[in-house]
């Protein structure tokens, strides 16, 4: 695309999450003109990266992945992935943003996703979307459903053997492709960028990120899927099965040592899900989470909460102050239990930590919304219109505005495409789409 070309819609959605998807959705079935922009090179955000979502126990890929199929077939909607925001303002009653598109080195037009390249690829690299633990190749589709299904390069690894190019049936691979940039102008615009984790070599406590079997409970999200890197559970360092797994609450919220005071909601309930599913992939393993608080805030939320005890996982009350080496791969955990035992320690064979979560974009620099001191985006009525901000025709939608969980997120983002409506008709701006 030319630098200078302007493409125009009626809303902007930043994130391509469930919560800008279902926002997409609800302004296009009325008629309006969306865009799509999104860092990934798929949409579909963190959930389709879940295994299954509590308290139902529902697989995750099958509510996000036709919500992912309906916008990218929509008529009223295009997407825009592996772009960044370089800026995004108010201009002459428009919103303005400025997007780059990373090269992805695989023009997208021509590509059919048939994979050879991917299946000639002599390079193996670590693949991300399995949480590290299994490989792809340097040129590849990011995962089985992702949409769209066009490979991408990793220039990083890449030894340019040229193998990729000779095998693509349409010549989509481009070696010399090259950033673009160009405008999006809308008239409203919905911030939906999700959320990110706490970093786990953040924590000098908890091994800073180097103990082999201390993992993440996204990278457990992705043991635990069917579609996951070893098909069963393993812990990493030797491919054991564990007969102990522990779960660490708060290990990156209500933590000032890590700059997240605050309680990121969802924490509790996931750990939750994740024990109920490996008690079910792991019948004799014995599964541990430790605590300082069960916020079990949802409908359902306590009954799934108590159902989870009476299956056998152990509660214990008590804040984890040191994560250590053991011995023969296990895990040392040092911590002050609540029922009157005092300072103790336990071993286990795997270790999963219970990351908090923070906001997945930072606004400063690149766009006038106010953030508030947690540094999710400021919303100026919370209680009677929750998704607007402090920008004339910009609301926000999901995790974007602070921790919530995936029902919360839907809805909130109904709302955030109900407020964008009305703003286009308010403001008599609006272009519907064409029957």
């Amino acid at each position: 695309m030319d630098a200078t070309r302007v493409l125009e819609f009626d809303a902007l959605v930043v994130g391509g999450g469930i919560a800008g998807l279902q926002s997409a959705l609800d302004l296009a079935d009325q008629g309006f003109q969306v865009a799509i922009v999104d860092k990934d090179a798929s949409i579909g955000g963190k959930m389709i990266r879940l295994s299954k979502v509590f308290p139902t126990l529902d697989c995750a890929s099958c509510i996000t992945t036709p919500k992912m199929a309906a916008a990218a077939h929509h008529d009223n909607i295009r997407l825009f992935t592996y772009c960044d925001i370089v800026s995004l303002d108010r201009q002459t009653g428009m919103v303005r943003a400025a997007v780059t598109q990373r090269p992805r080195y695989v023009d997208e037009q021509k590509c059919i996703g048939c994979r050879q390249c991917e299946y000639n690829c002599p390079v193996y690299v670590d693949d991300g979307e399995q949480g590290g633990f299994s490989a792809t190749k340097a040129i590849a589709i990011p995962f089985s459903n992702a949409i769209p299904q066009t490979a991408i390069l990793d220039v990083e690894n890449c030894m340019l053997c040229g193998k990729c190019a000779k095998v693509c049936p349409t010549d989509a691979v481009d070696y010399f492709q090259q950033p673009e940039n160009f405008v999006i102008q809308a008239k409203t615009a919905i911030l939906a960028t999700g959320f990110d984790v706490t970093p786990l070599e953040n924590k000098r406590q908890y091994g800073n990120g180097m103990i082999p079997n201390v993992i993440t409970a996204l990278q457990m999200e992705r043991l635990l899927a069917p579609h996951g890197p070893y098909n069963r559970v393993l812990r990493p360092s030797d491919g054991m099965e564990p007969d102990s797994i522990a779960y660490i609450q708060c290990a990156g919220s209500r933590d000032k040592s890590m700059g997240v005071s605050y309680c990121s909601r969802v924490c509790c309930m996931y750990a939750i899900k994740q024990a109920m599913l490996l008690s079910g992939s792991l019948p004799l393993a014995d599964i541990t989470i430790y605590y300082m608080d069960i916020r079990a805030f949802g409908k359902g939320y306590e009954q799934f909460y108590q159902n989870a005890k009476a299956m056998g996982i152990e509660f214990v009350k008590g804040k984890v102050a040191s994560i250590g080496e053991g011995e023969n791969g296990t895990v040392s955990l040092r911590y002050e239990a609540q029922n009157g035992k005092g300072v103790t320690t336990a071993d286990h064979d795997l270790v999963v930590l219970s990351l908090g979560m923070i906001p997945g974009w930072n606004p400063q620099g690149v766009c006038p919304v106010s953030a508030d001191s947690d540094r999710f985006i400021k919303t100026i009525q919370p209680k009677l219109s929750p998704t607007r901000t402090d920008m004339e025709g910009v609301f926000v939608a999901g995790a974007a505005a602070g921790p919530k969980d995936i029902v919360d997120t839907i809805t909130e983002s109904g709302a955030a495409a109900m407020e964008a409506a009305k703003y286009l008709e308010r403001t008599n701006l609006s272009r519907k789409a064409v029957a």
